[in-house]
C-alpha cells in the first residue's frame, strides 16, 4: 500500500507517523516551507516564537500517548494565566465571579446580574432551529455579560454578528461553564476540587509547539517516507468514485492507493472531477476566516504575565495578544526582550488583508500604547505573518452545507478528509492528532472510525481533568 498526505500539519502528520509505525509507504505533501501547520514554530530575532498561543491538553489516553512518545521528557508544564482586557482592566479568564464584581463596580455588577435573573425568569426564546451563539450564551449568562465578555471578541474573530453564528461554538468553547457553577464553586469551602475544575497548567515543548511535527516528519522520513516541503497540490485525482493520486501544482502526478487531505475542504471538494451540484454548491457556500499576526520586538523582559490576552475593547481592532517570554525560556535564552504576537483577522477580500507590512507593525504599536500594555518607543522591531483559510466560519446553517459534503465524500473509496481545515471544523491541536490516530487505523487495520464525529462531542479543554504532577499522569 502506498498513500499520499496533502499537508504537514498535526492531522497529516499523526497519521503519516501512525503509518510510518505501521510500515506503510507514506509521502506528505505540504506547501509552505516549514512542517507543523498551524502549530508551526520559527525564529524570530534570536528567539523561537509560535503561530499564536498553542498550548497542549487532552483527555485522550491515545493522544497523550503518542504526543508523550513523540516529545519524550522535553516539555514542561506551563501555569496558565489568560485574561480579557475590557474598558482598561484585566479580568481573569475563565472568568472568575469575585474578580469580575471587584472590577466591574457595584452598579455595572447590578445591571448584570439582573440582567441574568430575568434571563431565568422570562428566557430570550430563539425560533425553531434559530439558534445562535447569541441566543445560547445570553440564555446562559443573561445579555449585559455577554455583551461584554463575549460578543466584541467573537464577531472580531468571525468578521459576522453573533446572531448570525452557529451556537456550535458557544457549545464547544464554554460547554459546562455556568453563572451559577462559577458562583457555587466561588464560595464553597470545599477545596478538594481546586486544581479539577478548570485547565490551569497545560504541556508545551521546551523548545516550541512545532518541535512536535518536526520530529514527526524525521521519523516518516527515516522509515522511507518523503516530506516534501514547497510542493502544493492542485487537486486530488479521482476517476468516477475512486480515488487514484493527486496532481502537483507544477503538473505532474503521483498514484496512490489512498489519499489523506488536509487541504481546505472547499478546494479539495472543488477540485474533484464530476463533483455533484449540491455538493459544488456546498462547498462554495463555506467559507474560512484569515488571520494576520503581527510580532513586535518589546525591549523589556517584564512586561505582563499573561500567557495570552484576549483584547474585548471594541475601540481596538487587535484580538488577541500572546506573550512568548511566558512560555519556556528556551524560547528565549540569553535574550532580554519580548516577543509579542497581535492577532488580526479578516476575510481575503478586506483591504487590511492586502496592507502593508509597515502599516500593519504600526497599527499593532499603537494599539498596544492604546491597550495600556507597552510603551509604543519600546518596539524595536516588527514582523508580519498571513495564515489564509485560518478558521472554520460557523455560520448559522453550516451543517446543512458540511453533511451534504460527507455524504457525497462518503462515497468516494481511497480519500480521507481530516484536520481543521480538512474537515472544516475548529479543531486543537489534540482533535487534529486524534483525527490522524483514526484515520491511519482505518487504513492500516480497517476500521471503520467515523472522523466526522471528532470535536462534536463538545469536550474542550475547559472542562478538562489536570493533575499536579504533568502530562505523564493523565495517560496512566
Amino acid at each position: 500500500m502506498k498513500v499520499g498526505v496533502v499537508g504537514a500539519g498535526p492531522a497529516g502528520l499523526a497519521c503519516a507517523y501512525q503509518l510510518a509505525k505501521a510500515g506503510v509507504k507514506t509521502d506528505v505533501f505540504e506547501a509552505g516551507g516549514a512542517v507543523g501547520g498551524l502549530a508551526r514554530s520559527f525564529s524570530l530575532w534570536n528567539q523561537t516564537v509560535d503561530l499564536g498561543p498553542h498550548r497542549f491538553f487532552s483527555k485522550d489516553p491515545r493522544v497523550n500517548k503518542l504526543w508523550l512518545e513523540v516529545v519524550g521528557n522535553d516539555y514542561s508544564m506551563v501555569d496558565r494565566l489568560t485574561r480579557i482586557l475590557y474598558k482598561n482592566e484585566l479580568y481573569q479568564y475563565p472568568l472568575k465571579p469575585i474578580d469580575v464584581v471587584g472590577k466591574l463596580g457595584a452598579i455595572e455588577t447590578a445591571r448584570a446580574l439582573l440582567s441574568y435573573i430575568r434571563e431565568k425568569i422570562a428566557p430570550e426564546t430563539p425560533g425553531a432551529g434559530e439558534e445562535s451563539f447569541e441566543s445560547w450564551v445570553v440564555r446562559r449568562f443573561g445579555r449585559r455579560l455577554y455583551e461584554i465578555f463575549f460578543k466584541t471578541y467573537s464577531e472580531k474573530l468571525w468578521g459576522i454578528p453573533c446572531s448570525e453564528l452557529d451556537a456550535d461554538f458557544a457549545v464547544q468553547r464554554i460547554k459546562k461553564f455556568s453563572l451559577y457553577e462559577a458562583l457555587k464553586a466561588a464560595f464553597s469551602t470545599d477545596n478538594t476540587g481546586k486544581h479539577k475544575t478548570l485547565v490551569e497548567r497545560f504541556a508545551y515543548p521546551v523548545d516550541g509547539t512545532g518541535t512536535v511535527y518536526e520530529r514527526m516528519a524525521s521519523y516518516v522520513s527515516e522509515k522511507g517516507g518523503n516530506v516534501y516541503l514547497n510542493t502544493p497540490v492542485r487537486r486530488v485525482i479521482n476517476v468516477g468514485r475512486e480515488v487514484k493520486g493527486i496532481e502537483l501544482m507544477d503538473g505532474t502526478a503521483e498514484s496512490y492507493d489512498h489519499v489523506v487531505s488536509t487541504m481546505p475542504l472547499t478546494l479539495l471538494v472543488l477540485g474533484l472531477d464530476g463533483v455533484s451540484a449540491d455538493a459544488a454548491a456546498a462547498a462554495k457556500s463555506l467559507r474560512f476566516r484569515n488571520t494576520i499576526l503581527v510580532y513586535l520586538n518589546v525591549q523589556s523582559a517584564n512586561l505582563f504575565p499573561d500567557n495570552w490576552i484576549y483584547i474585548h475593547s471594541p475601540q481596538l481592532r487587535v484580538g488577541r495578544i500572546t506573550n512568548f517570554r511566558n512560555w519556556s525560556p528556551h524560547l528565549y535564552g540569553g535574550e532580554k526582550s519580548s516577543i509579542l504576537a497581535l492577532e488580526y483577522w479578516c476575510d481575503e477580500s478586506d483591504e487590511f488583508w492586502s496592507r502593508e507590512d509597515n502599516g500593519l507593525i504600526e497599527l499593532g504599536k499603537k494599539e498596544l500604547a492604546e491597550a495600556g500594555l507597552v510603551r509604543s518607543e519600546a518596539v524595536t522591531d516588527g514582523f508580519v505573518y498571513r495564515i489564509n483559510k485560518c478558521y472554520p466560519v460557523y455560520r448559522a446553517g453550516y451543517r446543512v452545507h458540511l453533511k451534504a459534503i460527507e455524504e457525497y465524500l462518503g462515497g468516494i473509496r481511497g480519500l480521507t478528509v481530516i484536520g481543521r481545515y480538512g474537515s472544516f471544523k475548529y479543531n486543537n491541536q489534540d482533535h487534529s492528532i486524534l483525527m490522524g490516530i483514526l484515520t491511519a487505523e482505518n487504513i492500516v487495520n480497517g476500521a471503520e472510525n467515523n472522523l466526522w464525529t471528532i470535536n462534536t462531542d463538545y469536550e474542550y479543554q475547559e472542562s478538562a481533568l489536570i493533575t499536579e504532577t504533568g502530562l505523564v499522569e493523565i495517560d496512566a
